[in-house]
């Protein structure tokens, strides 16, 4: 498993994490509301439902979601109902007003969020999200050696989907900061948050449809 299926999973969850998705639109939503901790605390809950999701699949509880209709549909309801709910969120900041609304001040200021909030934020669309489950479903059997510890081998599979999405992450975060601290102005941050919100909205009704 730490050989041939090791690298091709490598090069599978690398490609998959670099890929634009609700997640990555999420933490940096979240790092322009909080700054850098935001966002980091935010990929720390995502990518903390990785283990969720591999757990699930070594014990074969994804494969009964799936083929469970009912189940799969309250999970498909779930992540539908979050995502337009953040998006809605998301809206509220770009049309609000106060304040901040002055491009006179600073581009730093920072909302107080608390950790637990950008963690449960984070957590929540990564478990409620039935595309997840079902790549989990899908792919991570395909690297798991039949003749080994099939959840010792899947924790540790996501363990380093965990890194890699971290990485990858948090480095995003970094950028958006850095952005922010070159001059951006809170017309760019409403910007972010319109874009960011109907992304979320448009990504729920979808999923609820589909």
């Amino acid at each position: 498993m730490f050989t041939e299926l090791f690298w091709a999973y490598l090069i599978a969850i690398t490609l998959l994490t670099i890929t634009p998705g609700v997640d990555t639109l999420l933490v940096m939503r979240n790092t322009g509301r909080g700054g850098l901790k935001d966002g980091c605390v935010t990929s720390v809950g995502i990518c903390s439902g990785l283990f969720i999701h591999a757990a699930l699949s070594a014990l074969g509880i994804s494969i009964l979601l799936v083929e469970t209709a009912w189940a799969f549909s309250a999970l498909k309801w779930a992540g539908a109902f979050y995502l337009i709910w953040l998006g809605i969120a998301s809206l509220r900041q770009a049309l609000g007003r106060g304040a901040e609304d002055s491009d006179t001040r600073p581009a730093v200021v920072k909302r107080k969020v608390s950790v637990a909030v950008s963690f449960r934020e984070g957590l929540l669309s990564n478990v409620l999200n039935p595309k997840t489950a079902l790549f989990y479903m899908a792919l991570l059997p395909q690297f798991v050696d039949p003749t080994g510890n099939a959840f010792q081998q899947s924790l540790i599979l996501a363990g380093v989907h965990f890194l890699l999405a971290m990485i990858w992450q948090c480095g995003l975060a970094w950028v958006v900061v850095r952005f922010r601290g070159l001059g951006a102005s809170v017309k760019v941050k409403r910007a972010l948050n319109a874009t960011t919100g109907g992304f979320f909205v448009a990504m729920g009704a979808k999923l609820a449809s589909a």
